[in-house]
């Protein structure tokens, strides 16, 4: 113990006040297993005055049943132990799935077994030297700085499921999953991401999912259509202004990008800026600082950027109508949002959403849609795409009734009327597959309730529609809940 004492005295380790142990960073527990009772003790001090949870063992077999009883965010192990070796300890943690970081430390170290420790998952191979505490704490710091690094993307994707959850973004679609696992993982970065797509597609609601998913959800989510003000005035709506800057600036006014620091600004529709303004917004990317309108002094701001536009903004700068630097640096995260009718598996999980979210607001107990209005969802080309979906459901539930909890197709706007095939025999297949009983299920509670509002509600007659007995008609409708 002797040869590493100085070694303790030299850390510099977080204490309180009366000399208690301090909270360090992370809290965390260790496992020691060293047949050295020294090597156990100094580290023990050391790790215990830094304020960790520490257990030590001098066997291996006495951690391995440890490690099958107790979690430990780090364990430090020899290598060279009469019973086990540290590698036998390290095959027994991996295969019983601890999440430790594994450290292996060895006063005779040879290149082969450090490769083989390596490949096995250890997270480092630690020579026994006078300098042994140091490097193991500065070892095990670097562990659980990257432990929690982990964890706190494994929160960010929780977080940007809970946001997806809530109905932000609705799919099933190959096209979708593409898209949200973009989502996870540009997330995460300040670089700009540019969002492409025909207009109705959703791009506002990616753009937000991508704030609410990285480390600038806390503050402002800011944002402003291009296309929808004259330049003069989106110029002092984005730099904002100073008193007397123009004709009525009676006051200060901060602008949006600098209401915007420290988190997410969206510029929607970014094709309709002029080379002028582009120019402008290229030096607030490049320098990080706006002006406002007659000021002489330049302002920091801390924002990242996302843009989104339905114009092929690649052609525009063949034309000469877009700068193409400013278009390499707003492009540097391409997300293409496609058109509905390029994704269909979407339509129906969409249409069963705005169902539930307008039979909620206009207080209509409805739940379904009939086969018919169904099919005719599913056959039409929506050049509003979901945009012009929502509204469809928004008119459905609007003029239908609550009597038997479903949506018909007589419901529906009038450009959907008829576009079911006349005698459907398609069947509409996802790529990805189905729950089969799911959809069997799904599909006998629509004839049922179909058969019904067709008969008045009278069950007999019901029955008779669907070609079953009356007790037949009943054991599906008590499975079915109808």
């Amino acid at each position: 113990m002797a040869r590493y004492a100085d070694s303790i005295a030299q850390l510099s380790f977080n204490t309180s006040k009366d000399g208690k142990p301090g909270e360090s960073k992370k809290m965390a527990r260790l496992l020691i297993v060293d047949d050295e009772k020294s090597i156990c003790q100094v580290l023990e001090i050391a790790f215990r005055k830094a304020g960790h949870v520490v257990e030590t063992v001098t066997s291996g077999r006495l951690a391995m049943t440890k490690i099958e009883s107790q979690v430990y965010d780090v364990i430090v192990a020899d290598i060279r132990m009469p019973d086990l070796t540290g590698i036998d300890l390290l095959h027994h943690a991996r295969a019983s799935r601890s999440p430790a970081a594994f450290i292996l430390i060895t006063a005779v170290p040879t290149m082969p077994t450090a490769i083989q420790a390596l490949n096995l998952g250890a997270y480092r191979y630690v020579i026994k030297t006078d300098k042994l505490v140091e490097e193991i704490k500065l070892v095990v710091d670097r562990a659980l700085e990257e432990m929690a690094l982990h964890e706190e993307n494994a929160r960010l994707r929780r977080e940007m499921l809970r946001v997806f959850a809530q109905g932000n973004i609705v799919g099933r679609s190959e096209k979708i999953k593409a898209i949200l696992e973009m989502v996870r993982s540009v997330a995460p970065t300040n670089s700009t991401v540019l969002i492409t797509g025909e207009s109705g597609t959703g791009k506002e609601l990616v753009a937000r999912a991508i704030h609410e998913a990285s480390q600038r959800r806390e503050k402002a989510f800011v944002s402003i259509n291009c296309g929808a003000f004259p330049e003069t005035l989106l110029e002092s709506e984005l730099f904002g202004y100073l008193k007397g800057a123009f004709t009525g600036a009676d006051t200060n006014r901060k602008g949006i990008i600098e209401s915007a620091s420290g988190g997410t600004l969206f510029l929607d529709e970014i094709g309709e800026t002029s080379p002028g303004m582009q120019v402008k917004l290229l030096r607030v990317l490049q320098e990080r600082m706006v002006r406002p309108l007659g000021g002489t002094h330049d302002v920091p701001v801390d924002v990242r950027l996302i843009a989104s536009t339905n114009r092929d903004l690649k052609a525009m700068v063949t034309d000469g109508r877009f700068r193409e630097d400013f278009f390499y640096r707003v492009s540097v995260i391409p997300i293409h949002v496609p058109p509905l009718r390029e994704r269909r598996d979407d339509i129906e999980p969409l249409a069963r959403h705005f169902l539930k979210k307008y039979s909620l607001e206009m207080g209509k107990p409805l739940n379904d849609f009939a086969p018919v209005a169904l099919s005719a969802l599913m056959h039409y080309n929506w050049p509003g795409n979901v945009r012009e979906l929502e509204n469809a459901v928004e008119h459905a539930v609007a003029v239908s009734g609550n009597r038997d909890g479903h949506v018909g197709s007589e419901h529906l706007p009038a450009a959907l009327q008829g576009t079911a095939p006349a005698g459907e025999d398609t069947l509409l297949f996802p790529k990805e597959g189905v729950e089969f009983e799911t959809e069997v299920a799904r599909v006998e509670r629509r004839y049922l309730v179909e058969a019904l509002r067709q008969a008045g509600g009278v069950r007999a007659r019901a029955a008779d529609l669907l070609h079953m007995s009356y007790r037949s008609f009943r054991h599906y409708a008590k499975k079915h809940g109808v």
